[in-house]
């Protein structure tokens, strides 16, 4: 699942593919935002995220929807 960290008086957002599930994310994400804490992820290739959670801007995850490659007229 790909998940978009904004990061306030950052100009561009945190991207990173994950394989933890959306309830996951979001509960790792209420914990630390609750509890005053850093929000960690770990990627797809093992690598651990940390971002403070009084920095967050916003959060966005999706679904696990496969890339799209080549052209075509939907």
């Amino acid at each position: 699942m790909e998940v978009k960290i904004g990061i306030q008086s950052a100009p561009r957002e945190l991207v990173l593919d994950t394989n933890e599930g959306a309830a996951e994310v979001e509960r790792a994400l209420r914990d630390a935002v609750e509890n005053g804490g850093v929000f960690a992820l770990t990627d797809d290739k093992g690598g651990k995220i940390l971002v403070p959670a009084d920095k967050i801007a916003y959060v966005e995850f999706g679904g696990t929807e496969p890339r799209r490659v080549g052209f075509s007229n939907l």
